[in-house]
């Protein structure tokens, strides 16, 4: 099943984020909030996090590894939820910080980002690192918050689209319409 932009934006639509506007902006600017060097502050202890551009790379890898097999396009698809997620809040910020964390574990683990680890790799990792089983908690252990930034925004972008929905039986995830036809018949 091919995902496409227009499926992260009715993902977007579905959890409320505003896809549309963060798109507008990020094709007019730059694409990143990130400072002259590439990287972002965090505000408090003055460490940097990754910029738009590292946090989609190391989500797009990811989602490669948790997504169905029967799933494509999954790059832009991606990139397309993340215009409307990384727009300077502070879930955008525990997604960088989230980020930041497995990066670190990857280079210390496999001495490599997490893009060019392969995908028994970065499954591996998430395992290893206890986000397979970890309860999501935006401010728990690491497991914890790569859970709940990395691998549930992942799965929640996914699902929430029409083409991931259908992959699960939903025919009209929450926010996308589907029309009158489909309300018309009855249960497959």
């Amino acid at each position: 099943m091919e995902l496409t932009r227009r499926d992260a934006a009715a993902a977007l639509a579905a959890v409320g984020a505003t896809g549309g506007v963060a798109l507008g902006v990020r094709r007019a600017g730059d694409g990143s909030a990130s400072g002259a060097d590439g990287a972002v502050g965090d505000g408090e202890s003055g460490e940097e996090l990754p910029d738009d551009g590292a946090v989609r790379e190391a989500m797009a890898a990811i989602a490669t590894t948790v997504y169905p097999e029967a799933v494509s396009g999954v790059d832009a698809f991606v990139d397309g939820f993340l215009d409307g997620r990384l727009d300077g809040s502070a879930h955008g910020e525990g997604i960088r910080a989230a980020v930041a964390e497995l990066e670190s574990t990857a280079r210390s683990w496999y001495d490599a980002p997490v893009a060019e680890l392969s995908v028994a790799d970065r499954d591996e990792l998430l395992r290893g690192l206890g986000a397979d089983t970890a309860e999501e908690n935006p401010h728990g252990t690491t497991a914890e918050r790569v859970r709940y930034y990395v691998v549930n925004e992942l799965l929640l972008a996914l699902y929430a689209s029409p083409t991931g929905g259908e992959l699960v039986g939903i025919e009209n995830p929450q926010g996308y319409a589907g029309g009158a036809e489909s309300y018309a018949r009855g249960p497959p």
